[in-house]
Formats: C-alpha cells, structure tokens, sequence
C-alpha cells in the first residue's frame, strides 16, 4: 500500500531534495481534482511515460541502491527543539524534558536557571494589556503560527486548523494577549478555501490573520 497522493506531496515539499511522490493514475487524478485541464493532464502523463517516470501495472519496479523501511505506526507527534530546531522531543514527553533542560547546563542544550532558589524557576512577570492583567513565565507560549509551506496540497490539514479554530470559538477560548498570533497561508488557494468554508473569520477572531 501507498500514502494518499495528497499525503506524499506534503512529505515531497518538506524533502525536496528528492523526488517523494509515486507518479501513477492517482496523481492524474488530483491533477484533475485540483482544476487541470484533460489536455494538461494527457500531456503530463504522455511526458511521465515518455521519460519512464510513470507508474502502473506494467512497470518494471526500480533497482534501487538502498531501500528503507518505516512502519507508519511507530511515528508520533513531536515538537523541535526546545533550543535547537534539528532536536525533537516527543509530545508526550515536552512537559517533562522542558522542565529538565530548564536548569540542565547550556553545554547540555539546557537553559541553565540557578536551581539554589526555588524562585528562579518559578519566576514570572504580569503584563497588562486593555486593563486585564496576565502572567507570563518560563514556558509560555509566545508566538502561535499556522503556516502551510509543505501543507498547499492537503486542504484537510488547513481546514482541520479551520474547525478547530471554530469549534475554539464557539466554547468562548481566546488566545492570551502577550502571544503574537499569524497565519501564513503560502497560498492564495488556501485563503480562498478557509474563506468559503466560513473557517477564516474563526481564525481572524483568534488572532490569526494572513500574513
């Protein structure tokens, strides 16, 4: 079995180095889907068999040099950092490993907080904003962006942002002040779709506006 086409090019655009997407009849298809043309999708699939890069029933499966295997159900959700953006923390394990790396040593990509008073870790400050008052401390989240860069070709990720944003809305949840809040569609299809699904103005309520 393969990944869904639309799920092979978001891995495609965040592994562009290489081509990541089997090219057979489901990729004419959301070629289709996506508002070509039948003359576009004729010639791109005469051009896919002309240079040997189509797939079907007939292909002679490729000799490849090293192949790998990844079972699809031991990935999980994970967070970069919390220092370095090429380390990775398993979501379920952010709460604990940020308050370890909080008082680790910065040679341990820790962030070095004097645990001799018990007040360094639990600093925090209020800030205030239209006469409300809020509490940021170490942990807080201050920056809140949706971006779509690898996303453009999975309208079911940017929606599900949408609903959520909707469904957030509608439970009287609101974003605190001190976080700056933005939504980086990358393109202008994605504005289009959230518009006319009624999803951007949930979004716009929340604080995120295109960018």
């Amino acid at each position: 079995m393969f990944l869904c086409v639309k799920v092979q090019y978001i891995i495609a655009n965040a592994f562009f180095q290489f081509l990541g997407i089997l090219l057979d009849e489901e990729t004419l298809s959301y070629l289709r889907l996506t508002g070509r043309s039948s003359e576009q999708v004729d010639l791109i699939k005469m051009y896919l068999k002309a240079q040997g890069l189509f797939f079907d029933e007939f292909t002679v499966e490729p000799i490849y040099a090293e192949t790998l295997t990844l079972d699809l159900g031991t990935i999980e959700p994970s967070v970069a950092g919390p220092k370095r953006p090429q380390d990775r923390i398993s979501l379920r394990h952010v709460k604990t490993s940020f308050l370890k790396l909080l008082t680790a040593p910065a040679l341990e990509q820790g962030f070095g907080i004097d645990t001799s008073m018990s007040e360094n870790v639990k600093t925090s400050s209020l800030l205030s904003s239209n006469g409300k008052q809020e509490k940021l401390s170490h942990g807080s989240v201050v920056i809140a962006a949706i971006t779509s860069c690898t996303n453009t070709s999975n309208p079911s990720v940017m929606l599900v942002a949408g609903l959520l944003a909707k469904n957030a809305v509608e439970q009287g949840l609101t974003v605190p002040k001190y976080v700056k809040t933005s939504l980086g569609p990358c393109s202008r299809v994605v504005t289009r779709y959230l518009e006319r699904a009624g999803l951007l103005a949930s979004l716009e309520q929340l604080g995120f506006h295109v960018v």
